[in-house]
């Protein structure tokens, strides 16, 4: 059986990119979909997204609240609930601080960051008034970035907001985990998408930036963005193999997140580290799960 059969998803910024990778390897493995994005173009050429998966598609602006809980009450209307959401929409205009307009700043944040915080809102809203199932109501997946936790050089409204999301992923899985609703976050390093970006320019200095030579050459080298474990990691975090995230009442799981590093080649591991609190579920009389990795070679 597929994993994610007879789960329904909801996936943002799934026209391109790493999206369009997640919406290919979560309809491998089962699951129903909505697709969502302001445009069902893809940056890197190609057939529509939903064209190809045959599934549905919802052209909607995330930072729009009407568009927000529309796309939500479609993903879940086939089944009655919904099961995941990814939330992978993004934007970045990739200039430093002092160059950066007002209007940049705000769009990169709109998307970004409300966008998040609108769909988790309301996604959350209607995982709470569905039946636990295999130890959890929904889970959320938050595409941050590497940039998240480290500076992002000479892009700084898309460092923030990364960064933003790292800790909104903490604070629902924190505020929700004791109603069983789990969020995470997957943080890529450099992935070369077709959209504009540092990972794609070109660079003179190679040894300065040889760490980008060298995820443009495992590109060459990999048949799509799901080959460099992106994609992959998204289903393991919704698997019931993570179901022990979700225990039902512990008092533990208020004050756990999970944070997804993703290297930009395969090869590297995924770690998953436990966000927690951990006199808080040592106080609780409560196991904490120690780390673990998911290789993908």
């Amino acid at each position: 059986m597929k994993r994610l059969a007879g789960k329904t998803a909801l996936i943002t910024g799934a026209s391109s990119g790493i999206g369009r990778a997640i919406a290919k390897r979560f309809h491998d493995e089962g699951a129903t979909l909505l697709l969502m994005d302001v445009t069902e173009q893809v940056v890197e050429g190609g057939e529509p997204t939903h064209k190809i998966l045959n599934v549905p598609f919802f052209q909607g602006d995330v930072s729009r609240e009407a568009d927000v809980e529309e796309a939500v009450r479609r993903a879940a209307e086939p089944t009655g609930r919904l099961d995941i959401v990814v939330n992978d929409a993004v934007v970045r205009v990739g200039k430093k601080l002092t160059d950066t307009s007002l209007d940049e700043w705000n769009r990169v944040m709109a998307v970004n960051v409300t966008g998040v915080f609108l769909m988790c809102r309301a996604a959350v809203r209607q995982m709470l008034g569905q039946e636990i199932r295999h130890e959890a109501r929904g889970r959320i997946v938050n595409i941050s970035s590497q940039h998240g936790m480290i500076a992002s050089p000479e892009d700084c409204s898309y460092g923030v907001s990364k960064s933003a999301v790292v800790y909104l992923t903490r604070q629902i899985a924190a505020d929700y985990g004791r109603d069983s609703i789990i969020c995470n976050a997957v943080a890529p390093g450099k992935i070369v998408t077709g959209k504009p970006g540092r990972a794609a320019e070109p660079r003179a200095d190679a040894d300065r930036h040889a760490d980008d030579v060298r995820a443009r050459e495992k590109l060459a080298e990999a048949q799509d963005i799901g080959e460099f474990g992106v994609a992959k990691p998204a289903p393991l975090l919704d698997d019931d193999a993570a179901a022990f995230l979700a225990r039902s009442g512990a008092d533990e799981l208020a004050s756990r997140s999970t944070v997804g590093s993703v290297a930009g080649a395969p090869g590297i591991a995924m770690r998953h580290f436990p966000g927690a609190v951990r006199s808080d579920a040592k106080r609780a009389g409560g196991a904490i799960p120690r780390p673990f990795e998911a290789r993908y070679a």
